[in-house]
């Protein structure tokens, strides 16, 4: 082996030696959720329960024996398939925007569109508890930064009055990932009005939170993600047709990546239609109740259980694992340290009688929270 090769793999021991050293190592682990004797999980964002649902299925298994299993390449190189057309109409319909652009992940979304709208010349001003694409965003743009205050709309005033520079962006996700809390979306956009800034709001986990109307004074562009409420795979942006034209011409997540595939675009297309319609309306009053079963009046399906220590979320994991439960213990990085908690996320998908089991064994292992 040559010293650049031993080099390498020197600082690769060390790297893992200092993640296992402060017990962080992690791995995914197999889970088939349809196996016998598999635990109930409460750790997936499919909140609706659409990953399993009839005709989210069969447009899934329609579009691959038209179109195959890929797309080829890059929208703007190979074209799209005509669903990828029909999926950003009916979100744009879905989200009351003039337009909708398709990206590869929720992930890609965020970080295509600070990167198209924010500059040196921006400033961002950005919830410190935000999802890491936004932060990874901001940095990849290279635009100043100033760091509000969780869910403090005030706060965002003060930042606003003393910016120098052209142009602000105002970032925050409407139902926080970690917390479960929402932003005062409806603050926001009048501090946005007031100042002249860009509102960009990470919608990812927002499926119970009663629908806004965007002020006609503010320009709002709603990040979403396929992957969660909607049970596919992918990310999009909805707001003004000018925006989301530059996004495509200007945002190299788009760019420069292969486009969805037509099985997954096909799947949230009908997961979009049932969450517009009456059974959609049954599925967020039934998790609307098992939110209610667990932790009543909570705005969203994400609940947390901060336990502190690192160990102590683990333990409380194996615990609920014990008693047939699948939640996973959340930890720095992905929250500050001093916060690890368990992360439960609930279902429409979960029957009353998995409900009340899982209460009663959190119950057991948080019985401060009971």
């Amino acid at each position: 082996m040559n010293e650049v090769a031993a080099s390498w793999n020197d600082w690769a021991k060390d790297e893992a030696r200092r993640i296992e050293d402060a017990g962080q190592w992690r791995s995914p682990q197999s889970f088939d959720p349809g196996a016998p004797g598999s635990l109930v999980s409460f750790a997936s964002n499919d909140y609706l329960g659409l990953t399993h649902h009839p005709a989210v299925i069969a447009a899934a298994h329609e579009a691959i024996d038209r179109w195959g299993t890929g797309s080829g390449a890059a929208r703007l190189i190979v074209g799209s398939r005509p669903v990828h057309h029909e999926l950003e109409a009916e979100l744009a319909a879905w989200k009351g925007s003039e337009a909708a652009v398709l990206f590869t992940t929720g992930f890609a979304a965020n970080l295509g569109v600070l990167t198209t709208f924010a500059g040196r010349d921006t400033l961002v001003c950005s919830d410190e508890l935000n999802h890491a694409s936004l932060i990874d965003g901001r940095r990849l743009a290279g635009a100043p930064l100033a760091i509000y205050r969780h869910l403090d709309a005030a706060h965002v005033d003060e930042l606003l009055r003393a910016n120098d520079r052209a142009r602000a962006i105002v970032v925050t996700e409407s139902t926080f990932s970690m917390d479960g809390d929402v932003a005062p979306v409806d603050k926001l956009m009048e501090v946005c009005a007031h100042h002249g800034a860009l509102l960009v709001l990470d919608e990812a986990h927002s499926v119970l939170g009663p629908p806004f109307d965007v002020h006609d004074d503010v320009v709002v562009l709603r990040v979403g993600t396929l992957s969660k409420t909607l049970g596919a795979l992918g990310g999009f942006v909805a707001g003004p047709r000018r925006y989301t034209e530059l996004l495509v011409n200007r945002a190299r997540a788009y760019i420069f990546t292969t486009a969805s595939t037509p099985a997954d675009a096909a799947a949230a297309l009908a997961a979009v239609r049932v969450v517009r319609s009456p059974e959609g309306d049954a599925l967020r009053a039934r998790l609307r109740a098992n939110v209610d079963r667990v932790r009543p009046g909570h705005p969203s399906p994400v609940i947390p259980y901060v336990c502190g220590p690192e160990a102590r979320a683990v333990e409380a994991a194996e615990a609920l694992a014990t008693r047939g439960f699948l939640v996973t213990a959340i930890r720095p990085p992905t929250v500050p340290p001093g916060t690890s908690r368990l992360r439960v996320a609930i279902s429409a998908d979960h029957t009353p009688e998995q409900i009340d089991a899982f209460a009663a064994a959190l119950a057991e292992i948080f019985p401060e929270d009971a």
